[in-house]
């Protein structure tokens, strides 16, 4: 008799001991249903416990020789994780020591049992309208096209500006997901938030028909997210879609890809916040090199890890043709500026441009902080405020509003200093809020706005305003802003992070491309290489130079680390197994709880090992648990060790 199939099972488990597949047999009942990609359920250990997965492959023979148990159940017979999802999720985790469980959860949202009928009741290939290849402008005749088509890698540097209401570099995006369907190939792109989504969108659908444009992203509800995957599992060569998305995007079901393209990808949003912290950077040059498709890293300004790219050949620089210039002008190196009006947060310059800009349409005012009072301290003695219950600081929301804790929410009713007594506060910076009450009095009849994560707000007309918006929240003007004013920039700059250069050279870039053609852009507070950068709007350059000193101080980039967390012996036996010399490990460090923290720098060319040693050693602690005494049934103690790849967050004081 021919031996019986065998299904090999992945559990849906973030067990680190579980991230292997399990042998089971197929009963006679379930031959046509299970198939690979398929949602199945199984007997896990005992009778009458059953574990969901995913059946991954089909085999003849396996490597397990006693009786194995067979499936319990075919939950739905659609192949949802399809062959390349699956792959590339095997490869994400192997390189972030993490588990393959845990990027396919990302991956494949929850199942809808109506909206798997519907799809399964209904025509499997709709007719498509054709599409048709637009030229994409900026970047010299068929340049893009041409590097799409070869799949090429690209760094690419998007133009700054505005059509009517979408960025210039939207509409760049949409033209290049076009000339991909046009091909017969599908396109992911991915953004960092909604308001770059909505951009995005807004340009694809204009050029593209509606059927061809899917959107992928947390914002969905449950139906409409998995009504939308279940289109991308029909991706192929007779119907190409355009799957937009946040950082999970990355993960979208497409056989037949042609093109993934990344905006903004030094945003922080882009960096998954959960195990196994896969940046959707990382999973979209790992999905390129599986899928052999083009690949498209776009943004106004360059993080180092894509500099990195291109300086070692694995990207290759483009740059709009000819250059875009905007008007930047730094106020602190203005000829003929007295030292009272470089103090100013608003010197003269800046009043002088934003009162010309207002006669003909909006001002952006771009602040560091929201809020009325970002920070409180003592006006005796001006140390900085601090909540009485938790040690929180204090804020204030607006005028008239009570000191709160920013931590807790506790009110300061009776607050005192804790080093003079004194019971008087005082503003420490000012917040959008703020912000916006003192230029309402100073331009009184011209409506002011204010945008920020409560008061959300994409776009605005071409009336005259004054919009106030922390950084990232900036709405888009029809036809751009008039006038761009920067302000906070030395406090912006004094954050103590490892990425505050490049970070603050994205937000003002992103702001400045903001602005109408010809528009003064005014920097308050700031120059030397940062503003030299933004007026020349050449960030490839002082990126560069950034890279370099990562490299002679073995920062990330130039290195990967990993960050080992737990008791003192867990993280020492790590440590010791990783591979990783001795001159590279950093700590460890008490954090508190009889928990200590290692960082090891290692060069790219050894990530693999470190990764396998560093997962193995995870697996070991997680299985060395002892269990609770049986009698009093109390849960097992907490994971001895915690690992984190490529994390830069060891390196910033928050």
């Amino acid at each position: 008799m021919p031996t019986a199939s065998i299904a090999r099972v992945l559990i849906d488990s973030p067990l680190p001991q579980l991230d292997r597949l399990f042998d089971y047999g197929i009963p006679p009942e379930l031959r046509d249903s299970a198939v690979p990609g398929a949602r199945v359920r199984v007997p896990l250990r005992s009778a009458g416990r059953v574990a969901d997965g995913y059946l991954i492959e089909i085999v003849e023979a396996g490597k397990y020789t006693g009786v194995l148990s067979d499936l319990e159940s075919v939950v739905s017979p659609l192949c949802v994780l399809t062959p390349e999802v699956w792959a590339l999720a095997r490869r994400a985790a192997d390189r972030a020591a993490g588990s393959a469980s845990d990027i396919i959860r990302l991956a494949i949202p929850n199942r809808q049992v109506r909206v798997e009928k519907a799809y399964l009741a209904s025509e499997t290939n709709p007719p498509f309208a054709v599409v048709d290849a637009p030229a994409i402008e900026h970047y010299g005749p068929g340049a893009l096209e041409h590097a799409i088509a070869n799949n090429e890698r690209l760094a690419v540097d998007a133009v700054p500006g505005v059509h009517g209401s979408i960025g210039n570099w939207a509409i760049t995006l949409a033209e290049a997901a076009a000339s991909t369907l046009a091909g017969g190939r599908s396109a992911i792109l991915a953004v960092p938030d909604y308001r770059d989504q909505h951009q995005l969108e807004t340009a694809l659908r204009a050029i593209l028909p509606p059927e061809r444009v899917v959107r992928l992203d947390a914002k969905q509800s449950n139906p409409d997210r998995y009504r939308e995957f279940l289109r991308c599992l029909d991706a192929g060569v007779t119907q190409p879609l355009a799957i937009v998305g946040n950082r999970s995007v990355v993960y979208a079901p497409a056989a037949n890809l042609g093109l993934i393209a990344l905006w903004d990808d030094g945003d922080p949003l882009h960096s998954e916040p959960l195990s196994p912290y896969v940046h959707s950077r990382d999973a979209a040059l790992l999905r390129q090199e599986q899928q052999g498709c083009a690949l498209i890293f776009m943004g106004h300004s360059r993080s180092t890890e894509v500099e990195r790219l291109v300086e070692i050949g694995w990207l290759r620089s483009v740059s709009p043709a000819p250059l875009v210039l905007p008007k930047v002008i730094p106020t602190a190196q203005q000829a003929g500026t007295d030292a009272l009006a470089v103090q100013a947060r608003i010197p003269s310059s800046a009043w002088r441009a934003a009162r010309e800009a207002l006669e003909s349409g909006p001002v952006l005012v771009q602040v560091a902080r929201p809020g009325y009072s970002p920070g409180l301290a003592c006006a005796d003695c001006h140390q900085l405020a601090r909540c009485e219950r938790c040690e929180g600081p204090l804020v204030q929301k607006s005028a008239r509003a009570t000191p709160a804790c920013a931590w807790c929410g506790a009110l300061a009713i009776n607050w005192a200093c804790d080093n003079c007594a004194g019971t008087k506060l005082r503003s420490v910076g000012v917040g959008a809020t703020r912000t916006a009450e003192e230029l309402g009095r100073a331009f009184p009849g011209v409506r002011v706005i204010v945008a920020d994560g409560e008061r959300p707000m994409l776009t605005i007309g071409t009336e005259p305003a004054l919009v106030i918006a922390t950084r990232g929240a900036e709405p888009v003007a029809e036809s751009g802003y008039r006038a761009v004013l920067l302000l906070d920039g030395e406090r912006m700059v004094a954050r103590e992070s490892l990425r505050v250069a490049e970070d603050c050279l994205r937000w003002w870039s992103n702001a400045a491309a903001l602005a109408a053609g010809g528009a003064s852009i005014l920097l308050v507070g700031v120059g030397g290489a940062l503003a030299t950068a933004l007026v020349t709007w050449r960030h490839a350059d002082f990126v560069r130079a950034e890279l370099d000193d990562r490299r002679r101080l073995r920062f990330p980039p130039a290195v990967r680390v990993a960050t080992v967390t737990g008791t003192p012996e867990a993280v020492s036996r790590a440590v010791a197994a990783s591979g990783v010399d001795r001159a590279d490990v950093l700590g460890p460090v008490d954090i508190g709880a009889a928990t200590v923290r290692s960082i090891l720098r290692f060069d790219y060319a050894h990530g693999t090992d470190v990764a396998a040693n560093l997962r193995a050693q995870l697996i070991q602690a997680a299985t060395n648990r002892r269990r609770p005494p049986a009698a009093k049934g109390a849960p097992r103690a907490a994971p001895t060790l915690k690992l984190r790849l490529d994390d830069i967050e060891p390196f910033l004081d928050a």
